[in-house]
């Protein structure tokens, strides 16, 4: 196969568009710290909009945004997070939750990273118990990174958050991809973080960003996470030109969402005809393609030496992500190069 790679590893890996660029370079910025950079402040103000909240604050990483929102909700003395088990915090932020948070995790069991109000009040341990951890936090991840970008309904989202609301439980809104959820439902980001305490997105993913993301909440828990974005190394001076990026990024790659969701199905579909390949596309929701496959890492390797980049999650699945440098094109020399490999 000839030409660039096809990554599709992960929406991370897109890169800042000529457009985006030029907005990060004609930003207006000054010293974040002080309150002085525009366009950060402008940003934190459109996010906190978007979702609801009261305010936002401008961080490197989403998983900054998980680990600080954690940290503001957890108290000490064994306070647990209730949240999937295949949830973000749980796999890929080293475990920062306990690390850093002096959070437990109570994981529930769900494949497709959605859990209902049922499955949630068994999770919720019974208060006055000194010998288990006191449940605290319910993280919710929408939408679902390893259960295959799944969109959490807006009905179980309120279900759980009823639940929630019924034992005094804080509320977190994972909103790494919460922009697909959107654009694949037509349900505003505000109706989805509605009823949580805090809430966040990132540009990093589809939005197509280099960096950033933006944690929101009331104006009390945004001042206290200030003080956590200080202690974890966070806080920046001129960050004014990132931010820009995640402007153009609000502006201009939302809507285009959709085109990623449509290159998922593509792929879903035409991988569904393939031998050995085990996937059911009525479950792909948004960008993310799960699938299984016998010897999931020796396939990713054959596809990698054929020119196409996907990520092994163990020995049987596999996963591919369609983003904004992934076209249409490109989804069909990748599923040549799934046929050669599958019949070699």
């Amino acid at each position: 196969m000839t030409g660039e790679p096809v990554n599709l590893y992960s929406d991370t890996q897109t890169r800042p568009t000529t457009a985006m660029r030029r907005a990060m370079l004609d930003a207006p910025v000054g010293d974040e710290q002080r309150l002085l950079d525009p366009t950060t402040l402008e940003l934190e103000g459109r996010v906190a909009d978007l979702l609801g909240q009261e305010a936002g604050l401008f961080l490197p990483s989403g998983t900054m945004c998980n680990v600080i929102a954690f940290r503001l909700h957890v108290r000490p003395g064994g306070d647990e997070v209730l949240l999937a088990a295949n949830a973000h915090p749980v796999s890929y932020e080293a475990g920062a939750p306990a690390a850093l948070a002096q959070a437990m995790t109570r994981q529930i069991d769900a494949p497709s990273g959605i859990f209902g109000p049922a499955e949630l009040e068994a999770a919720v341990r019974p208060g006055g118990d000194r010998y288990g951890p006191r449940s605290r936090l319910v993280s919710v991840e929408n939408t679902t990174a390893d259960g295959g970008g799944r969109v959490w309904p807006l009905d179980t989202v309120r279900g759980v958050l009823e639940v929630a609301a019924r034992h005094g439980l804080r509320t977190h809104l994972d909103g790494a991809r919460l922009m697909n959820a959107v654009v694949a439902t037509g349900v505003s980001a505000a109706d989805y973080a509605r009823g949580f305490d805090t809430a966040w997105i990132d540009f990093t993913k589809g939005l197509g960003a280099p960096l950033g993301a933006v944690l929101a909440g009331s104006r009390e828990l945004i001042d206290e996470a200030w003080r956590h974005k200080q202690m974890l190394g966070g806080a920046m001076r001129q960050s004014g030109m990132p931010a820009a990026a995640c402007i153009y990024a609000l502006d201009h790659h939302v809507a285009r969402l959709a085109e990623d969701h449509e290159h998922a199905q593509l792929l879903a579909d035409g991988l569904a005809k393939l031998p050995g390949v085990e996937i059911d596309p009525a479950t792909v929701d948004t960008n993310i393609v799960i699938f299984g496959i016998e010897d999931a890492p020796a396939v990713a390797r054959r596809l990698c030496d054929a020119g196409v980049q996907v990520t092994p999650l163990g020995p049987r699945r596999l996963r591919a992500v369609t983003h904004l440098d992934v076209d249409r094109r490109e989804i069909y020399r990748a599923l040549a190069a799934f046929r050669e490999v599958l019949r070699a």
